[in-house]
């Protein structure tokens, strides 16, 4: 687990549990609340993930230009930049980004307004422990499904047409 402002792995005084293949994951957790932070990071990394952390939207915006993440876990009601805004800053530039949105609150007239902020899946608070595994594995599992679509779908496109044949648009 790493905070953002690159405190040692070293912190967690227990090894993690495998379930996850190499290289695991990398997940960046975004909340204000530094137990809760602390809390889901250990957790993840004890489930088998990479984990870093931010404190709220405006560092964990650096770290995403700074890093790759696979899933980005976040609060909503944070300091200097929201989740919400956030969100809005990752899919503005495009990034493949799964979202987890884990808060007290959820902006929903936002959402309502803009349904492209929508994130992935939404954990409201107090989420349990099971809750918050079984949101990260779906939606990493969701954007795996998403991504081998892709990749077929280019295979297929790649594919010669055997003779004769033509394709017609």
């Amino acid at each position: 687990m790493q905070e953002n402002t690159n405190s040692p792995a070293h912190e967690l005084a227990y090894s993690p549990l495998r379930c996850q293949t190499n290289p695991p994951r990398r997940i960046l957790v975004v909340d204000d609340e530094s137990c809760i932070r602390r809390l889901n990071a250990e957790l993840l990394v004890r489930s088998g993930y990479h984990v870093d952390t931010a404190e709220d939207g405006a560092d964990a915006w650096r770290a995403l230009g700074a890093e790759r993440y696979d899933l980005l876990i976040t609060d909503h009601n944070m300091p200097r930049v929201t989740g919400v805004e956030l969100i809005k800053k990752v899919r503005g530039t495009r990034m493949e980004l799964p979202v987890i949105m884990a808060t007290a609150t959820l902006p929903e007239e936002e959402f309502a307004r803009n349904p492209w902020l929508r994130p992935h899946a939404t954990l409201l608070k107090p989420y349990t422990i099971g809750e918050m595994l079984r949101a990260v594995k779906e939606v990493l599992s969701g954007a795996d499904n998403a991504r081998e679509q892709v990749t077929s779908q280019r295979r297929w496109q790649d594919q010669p047409l055997a003779d004769g044949w033509q394709l017609r648009c």
